[in-house]
Formats: C-alpha cells, structure tokens, sequence
C-alpha cells in the first residue's frame, strides 16, 4: 500500500484547472511579450530616443558623437554612484554639486598658493570630498538629524567655503597630464569613459556579490530589522556617505580637468541631474532600491537627450523643459512595468 503525502488540490483549483482546461505550450508570440514586458522602462525609454535621434541626425550615430557623448557625461555618472548608493539605504545627499566645488577649490589653493606637489594637492581634495561626506554620515546616524537637513546643511556651508578659500576667484595653471585626464584616450576610448565604466563596474561588483554592498537593501527596506539582524547599520552608513563624497570629488577632478581652472561655481548646478540620473534609473527615494546597470542607463537617457538635442539645435531654454518631461514618462513607465512584473 502506497501512500501518497502530496497536498491534494482544492475545489477553486480544481475548478481553475477545468476552466483552464488542459495545458497548452506557450506561443512564441506571448513569449515574446512577456520577455518584453519583463524590460525596465528606463532601457525602453534609451532605445526610443537612440532610434529616434538617429532618423532626425544623420551625426548622431557616429563613433566620434557616441565617445563625446561619454565625455560630457562622465564626471555627472561618477557622482551618481555615491548618490544612488546613498538612496538605496533611504537618504539623500544634498550637497554632492558644493562638494565638487569645494574639493577642487581647495586641491588648486593647495597647489598654486600653497606650493605642495600637485599629486599630493589632488589626494587632499579628494580626501576633503571624503571628508565632507563623513560629516554627512555622522549627522545623519549619531546625530539623528534628517539627511535631507544634515546634506543640506553641509551643502551651504561647503559652496561658502569653496567661495572663500579664493575670494570667489577662479584658478588656473595646471600640470599637462591632468588635462589629459579628459582630453586623452586609451585605444581610442577616452580616459575619462575609461574611469566611469571602472566605477561602475567596481560599485555594481560590492552590491552584487558583497555582503556589505547586499546589506545596503536591507538598511534601505527597514534599518531596524537589519540593525536585529546583525548587520552594522550605523558604520555601514557612514561608508556610504564617505564613499559618495569621494565620488564627488573625483568628479570634481574631471570637471577641473575639462576646464582647465578650478571654479569655485563649479558643480553647484549638478545637483538636480543628479538625483534625476538615480530615480530615471529605476531607485526610489523611499530606499531599498536601485542598481547601477539602472543608474548608467539613467545617465545615459539623459546624455544623450542633451547631446541630440544639441545637434538639433534645440533652444538651451527648451531643453530642461524636454528633459523634465522624458523624466516622468521613464518613471511612469517603470511604475507600469514594475506592476506588470509582479503579476
């Protein structure tokens, strides 16, 4: 006598099962919807405007245009890393743009005023970016203040000090090799999509296989029941704010390498193009969320709108009207593809 131990099936299942009536193999057709619905809006959003821009400009698609394309927008995908790692544990950081600013301010005061070796005055500044998110992480975790208050207090403070250390003025006078930095190129691929994809790789390496990049979910989702479940909230914390303060600060460095000076406005603006590369990158500022194949493909969107719309010769006026639009259409489309996949 055999005993059977499966759980038999319930009336409603048993009803499903007739109503359904006997298994069929899926089409090709519907596999291959589900497999497109399975795509995150942001990369739908990519392909549409790379197809469309490349109909409305034959210049668009040239090898020359798509490496610019990177150049223009390595030093904001740098500071997007820091920015949506801060976000996937449920902050914010405000003062990523006065950060740039105030790091490379104090990296040329220390070389052209200060007299000290150039290379030793570019890991100052980077450690200053360094340092101003550490501040950030210690308000926010031992000092219990907000992010949003703590970055944005930090923030004011790092843009007045990039402005004082000079008196407003900018500086000028660096070695050749840091212009080399983003003018220069390695197999034809310039240094600084080199060092962008380096970031990248590096970062969506911790979060992937790392348990303290894993852990970042956890404290993002709910920081309590990851403090219970052992993890170090608070220290983890704080790396991160380190971490995306030194981001900034190497963005800084391509920002100065680009303009051959060190302005002390510099990055200030970069603040919103920023946070708009993270959410178009499918993170949410509630936290627990965010990738960095999602943070490129949002930088991306966003490069290469303003790219094809400088070759289109769109009006500089029009153009954060065009992009704030191709925001909420990215987003709403990956709400929609969101609910679609967890049918």
């Amino acid at each position: 006598m055999t005993i059977d131990f499966k759980t038999p099936k319930t009336a409603t299942e048993g009803a499903r099962q007739q109503s359904r009536g006997p298994s069929e193999p899926e089409g090709a057709g519907q596999h291959a919807l589900r497999l497109a619905r399975m795509i995150p809006g942001p990369v739908v959003g990519l392909l549409a405007i790379f197809v469309a821009l490349s109909f409305l400009s034959p210049y668009f698609l040239t090898s020359r245009n798509l490496l610019n394309l990177v150049s223009q927008v390595s030093d904001i995908g740098i500071m997007a890393v820091g920015a949506c790692l801060v976000i996937i544990i449920g902050g914010i950081d405000l003062s990523v743009g006065s950060t740039v600013a105030f790091s490379l301010m104090v990296n040329a005061y220390l070389y052209k005023e200060a007299g000290l070796p150039f290379t030793v005055a570019v890991l100052i500044g980077l450690a200053t970016g360094a340092l101003v998110g550490l501040i950030n992480g210690v308000l926010t975790t031992y000092g219990r203040i907000q992010a949003f208050v703590a970055t944005l207090a930090t923030m004011s403070a790092a843009a007045g000090l990039a402005l004082y250390i000079t008196n407003g003025n900018p500086i000028t006078g660096f070695p050749d090799w840091y212009k080399w930095l983003t003018n220069g190129s390695i197999l034809g691929i310039p240094v600084e999509g080199i060092l962008l994809v380096a970031v990248y790789g590096a970062a969506a390496f911790w979060l992937r296989y790392r348990p303290s990049g894993r852990a970042l979910y956890a404290i993002g989702g709910n920081e309590e029941v990851a403090r219970l479940s052992g993890i170090k909230v608070r220290s983890l914390k704080i790396r991160v704010y380190v971490l995306a303060g030194f981001l900034a600060a190497l963005g800084g460095l391509l920002v100065g390498s680009r303009l051959n000076s060190a302005q002390p406005s510099a990055g200030t603006g970069d603040l919103l193009d920023v946070i708009a590369v993270v959410v178009i990158g499918g993170a949410s500022l509630a936290g627990g969320s965010g990738t960095m194949l999602g943070t490129f493909t949002g930088l991306l969107i966003i490069g290469t709108l303003n790219n094809g719309m400088s070759l289109l010769n769109v009006s500089p006026n029009l153009q954060p009207v065009i992009i704030g639009a191709a925001i909420i259409v990215a987003v709403l489309t990956d709400r929609k593809g969101i609910r679609t996949r967890s049918q």
